[in-house]
């Protein structure tokens, strides 16, 4: 069975986790283990909940449409639940939230391609392409 999506999960999930970092640095919030999970859970959640809408062992690598979609799912249920579990989703949040999760979601699917075809290979099968 392949699992190189496994890797893609990890590194989205890995990505997520900077952004709670980045944030709580940049807020002077404190980065202990606790807080940092605290902030990461609700977008960890959302990726798992999209990752299953977006058949993600198969998509995993692919821009469009199931990149923006993950972005975008990540994002709002990401954003919801922060604010379900008792956090805040002030405006600036919410716009710095889209553009850096967009930034690194998009950015990791369209680095993997240009890596997979510079070397040779394509990390998408054929039936998959834009």
């Amino acid at each position: 069975m392949r699992t190189s999506w496994i890797i893609g999960l990890s590194a989205d999930a890995a990505l997520i986790v900077v952004f709670a970092v980045l944030g709580r640095q940049s807020h002077e919030h404190g980065l202990t283990l606790t807080g940092i999970a605290g902030t990461a859970a609700p977008f960890l959640l959302a990726l798992l909940a999209m990752a299953s809408m977006t058949r993600y062992p198969e998509t995993y690598n692919r821009f469009w449409p199931q990149g923006v979609m993950t972005w975008l799912g990540v994002v709002a249920f990401g954003l919801a639940l922060r604010v379900i579990f008792g956090a805040t989703a002030a405006t600036p949040f919410v716009v710095v939230t889209v553009i850096t999760l967009g930034a690194f979601l998009l950015g990791r699917r369209a680095i993997t391609r240009l890596i997979a075809r510079k070397s040779g290979g394509d990390s998408e099968p054929s039936s998959h392409k834009l």
